[in-house]
């Protein structure tokens, strides 16, 4: 015997790929031929046979019988393709499979990857535009001790001069820093 060798390309390799897929080839209907007269005079018409009404135009039946209505027959699925005998079919298909599995894998971790981005992303959007730190009202246990120096001593709020006194000094002390921060 003698050595052959065998090529195998992508076009061979998609239509394993898709085995179920047949390649429909379009027939072609052959055109009637038109019959040309050269003598009109010598060929009489035949008026005599026309074609009734009921029979459907076109289609004539022979004289003795009758026209048969067309028949229509269930259209059966194409048989399955036969399992592939060659090994190296068999190698190939074992090497699709496997490199389909292997997408799938590189899929699920692009996933997962892509959802790990889009928190991080969300995470340093809320960073960039946190509010930054507002400090609170100066002088808020001052004036705390002064209410509660009013209410203990509601008879004689003259005792809570030394608490307003504080506060006082408080509010003045906040005022000149908020005006220092307003210059700068």
């Amino acid at each position: 015997m003698g050595d052959y060798t065998i090529q195998i390309s992508t076009k061979l390799i998609d239509q394993l790929a898709r085995d179920d897929e047949k390649v429909k080839k379009k027939t072609r209907k052959p055109k009637p031929k038109k019959i040309v007269k050269q003598h009109q005079e010598e060929e009489p018409q035949d008026k005599s046979r026309e074609i009734p009404a009921s029979e459907p135009k076109g289609i004539t039946a022979p004289p003795g019988w009758p026209l048969q209505p067309p028949m229509y027959l269930p259209l059966t699925p194409a048989p399955p393709p036969p399992p592939p005998a060659i090994a190296e079919l068999e190698a190939i298909r074992a090497v699709l499979e496997e490199s389909e599995k292997v997408q799938e894998k590189l899929d699920k971790q692009h996933a997962g990857m892509r959802d790990e981005l889009i928190k991080k992303s969300k995470d340093l959007r809320d960073k960039e535009f946190k509010l930054p730190y507002q400090n609170p009202t100066p002088c808020t246990d001052e004036r705390a001790s002064c209410l509660q120096c009013y209410m203990s001593n509601a008879q004689d709020p003259l005792k809570c001069a030394e608490a307003v006194k504080r506060f006082e000094a408080c509010v003045r002390m906040a005022r000149q820093r908020g005006n220092a921060k307003v210059a700068q």
